[in-house]
């Protein structure tokens, strides 16, 4: 990016939100444009600064995170969201996986991550990036009883649908999708409900799991570093 990284910080707990705020304003090419404590005025603090990237907290005061990323990303596709949990339970990176979230980090995470999250959401906010991820992935898997989510008996992907398969597996969003193959987000969309019906699916996780079982997907998953 040719200009400094413009970020919004959204943390209710105020120590936590002052160390973001020393942190990331005294690291070069990143400019603090915005801050709140509060989930009710997110949106609007977001509206009126016009950041690169957003560094959110799952559990605010008056709102829920999660929620909040989720509306955010269906308003700006372009924003890269970082979201900060004190909760890494593999069913909240999921969660945020299918959010839109560009990177899911925990507030205990060093500076060496919590930084090139920030900097990785500035320049793929529709790539989806977590410390763990391909694990969280396995431990899900090996969960799946037999009769859970499952392809077609025979069902086989055409190479347009391995691709949108192993898109989903990195993380990328629908518009990403959409970019990497030159199609239209509405083609894209039924490239991806077309996939979730031959796997039997009903959401990204499903998707994976599926495409895992039936050996159509690796397990390399998209990990922080």
């Amino acid at each position: 990016m040719s200009h400094d990284i413009r970020i919004v910080v959204v943390d209710g707990h105020t120590l936590t939100r002052y160390g973001l705020l020393g942190l990331v304003g005294g690291e070069p090419g990143m400019t603090i444009v915005g801050e709140t404590g509060l989930g009710s005025e997110a949106t609007a603090t977001v509206a009126d600064a016009d950041p690169d990237v957003v560094v959110l907290d799952i559990a605010l005061p008056d709102a829920d995170g999660l929620s909040i990323a989720r509306e955010l990303r269906d308003r700006y596709t372009e924003l890269g969201i970082v979201l900060l949990t004190s909760n890494g339970e593999d069913d909240l990176l999921f969660r945020a996986l299918e959010a839109g979230v560009s990177a899911f980090v925990p507030k205990v995470a060093p500076a060496t991550e919590v930084l090139p999250a920030i900097r990785h959401a500035a320049v793929a906010a529709g790539s989806f990036i977590a410390t763990g991820l391909g694990q969280a992935v396995a431990r899900r898997q090996q969960a799946v009883v037999s009769t859970a989510v499952r392809p077609t008996t025979g069902a086989s992907l055409s190479p347009r649908e391995a691709e949108v398969l192993a898109m989903l597996g990195h993380g990328l969003s629908v518009a990403a999708i959409g970019a990497a193959l030159y199609v239209s987000h509405s083609t894209a969309k039924t490239y991806v409900a077309r996939l979730y019906e031959k796997l039997g699916a009903s959401n990204r996780s499903q998707a994976l799991m599926a495409g895992l079982q039936a050996g159509l997907l690796q397990q390399q998953m998209t990990a922080g570093t």
